[in-house]
């Protein structure tokens, strides 16, 4: 049996995915992962990057992205408030949504757990199994997952996206 109160036992399991599409790209991510670590998020795979189309807006600059699986022991608000806290550190801005920005930190699946809080809190995230950037560089990594609450593997999601989107992502 395992003992209750040892960081160990409390830590989970959660895929976190990070995008750019202002400045240099690459290195907003780096500098993500970096603050990421320093907050005791430790990484267990990390997806190759993948570029995309901006979304809604294809004219704006294409996006950087990559997913994580990582061990964490922050409670699922309190780990959104160090991703909130570590794009604000790299430089963004409060702007309309879908607009361009310098890092975007994404909770996509904590620990198969299901909570939406709201106007705060949706996991598993909420339109990750309709996005590429998020199912091409989470399969490449966890060919298993499953969604918690759609009940579907990995690869049937993948299936399920539009042919334009599955041709138009590019691993870099």
């Amino acid at each position: 049996m395992k003992n209750q109160d040892t960081s160990e036992d409390l830590a989970k399991i959660v895929y976190l995915g990070i995008g750019s599409n202002l400045g240099t790209r690459k290195e907003n991510i780096e500098k993500a992962k970096f603050n990421l670590n320093k907050n005791n998020i430790k990484f267990i795979s990390i997806s190759k990057y993948y570029e995309t189309l901006s979304w809604p807006n294809s004219k704006y600059p294409k996006y950087l992205n990559i997913i994580l699986k990582t061990v964490c022991d922050h409670d699922p608000l309190r780990l959104l408030e160090i991703c909130k806290d570590i794009e604000i550190k790299l430089g963004r801005k409060k702007t309309k949504k879908n607009t361009p920005r310098i890092c975007d930190i994404d909770i996509i699946d904590y620990d198969g757990m299901k909570i939406n809080i709201k106007n705060k809190l949706n996991l598993p995230h909420k339109r990750m199994y309709k996005r590429n950037f998020v199912l091409i560089p989470l399969f490449e990594i966890e060919k298993k997952w499953e969604h918690p609450s759609k009940k579907l593997d990995i690869k049937t999601l993948i299936s399920l996206l539009p042919l334009d989107d599955i041709t138009s992502i590019k691993q870099i």
